[in-house]
């Protein structure tokens, strides 16, 4: 059964928020580490305790697409188709940012990153606070994002007074994030919502901005990052010398071989990104010399998977 936040800790993650502090919860996609996004001190403990660089922005949660115009001084007739198709949902939307957005949120941009979250505890959360959350992953910088709240009590301890339970997230990668450039849709990272399915409601989305387009969340070379060297191999190369390595595949162990871990993932692109994060942070906590992920395929079905491991591997 998936667990539910009671009234009373509804009632005080209110509080805790309305006070200027953290409270961790979970949307479709990550758990989210949520303050009050106009309130300047609680934005500020958002990048402290995570160790964020003051530049890179962050993603303001609102609780209904009608609040777009209150937060974007510029919505375009395609953002609101965007909006009607995808909200509440796995999708981010960059616009010109309105004067109540702090530049602090935005990393000093121009633009704001906005998106309704479909998790029915989200919801609650934003309906019962009454105002924007200002929420990136609830996990320290750089590091693998967390789908369920015991990652989050991994992540952070005593430093976090309330992580609000709803069980482990439906989609398990962050949310695609489009912006709105030159008069066209760009995507900005890749997520569940594929450019195709963009490209139906909105016409022509460029894939990407090639580095032209604002900093958004989770765009750095090295991001969702185990702290054990990791590395993407071929599947003929997961079993060389595999008995210091952890082991993500996407087949069974061949027979003989002894490691660590060999963790099968999912054989569809969903599963696995569901399951990705977990698999991620169940190899790194074993000690190993190495974690070694099989390549993935590389058909658009899988494009926010590969992102990631691209990114989990970089260093």
């Amino acid at each position: 059964m998936t667990p539910t936040p009671s009234a009373a800790e509804l009632a005080a993650a209110v509080e805790l928020l309305r006070q200027g502090q953290l409270v961790a919860f979970p949307t479709e996609t990550v758990y989210g580490l949520g303050g009050d996004a106009g309130n300047p001190a609680a934005v500020a403990r958002i990048f402290a305790l995570k160790g964020r660089p003051s530049e890179h922005p962050l993603i303001v949660h609102l609780a209904g697409g009608d609040q777009l115009g209150d937060y974007a001084r510029e919505v375009p007739d395609s953002a609101r188709a965007l909006a009607e198709a995808f909200w509440p949902g796995p999708l981010t939307l960059v616009l010109p940012r309105s004067a109540r957005v702090s530049a602090a949120v935005t990393g000093g941009q121009d633009t704001v990153a906005l998106r309704v979250p479909a998790h029915p505890v989200a919801r609650a959360l934003l309906g019962a606070f009454g105002g924007p959350l200002a929420a990136p992953s609830a996990n320290r910088y750089g590091r693998i994002s967390p789908t369920t709240a015991a990652h989050v009590r991994d992540e952070f301890g005593a430093g976090l007074s309330l992580v609000l339970d709803g069980g482990p997230c439906a989609v398990g990668l962050e949310s695609t994030i489009v912006g709105w450039l030159g008069g066209q849709w760009t995507v900005l990272r890749p997520g569940r919502i594929g450019v195709d399915a963009l490209r139906a409601v909105v016409g022509p989305v460029a894939a990407g901005a090639g580095g032209a387009g604002p900093r958004v969340s989770g765009s750095d070379v090295s991001h969702y990052a185990p702290r054990t060297p990791t590395r993407l191999v071929a599947a003929d190369d997961l079993a060389l010398d595999a008995r210091a390595a952890a082991v993500l595949a996407r087949q069974p162990a061949p027979p003989g071989v002894s490691g660590l871990e060999w963790l099968v993932a999912p054989a569809d692109a969903e599963g696995y990104g569901r399951a990705l994060y977990a698999g991620l942070r169940r190899l790194d906590a074993l000690g190993a010399q190495e974690i070694r992920v099989e390549s993935v395929p590389g058909t658009a079905d899988w494009e926010a998977v590969r992102d990631r491991l691209q990114r989990a591997t970089a260093r």
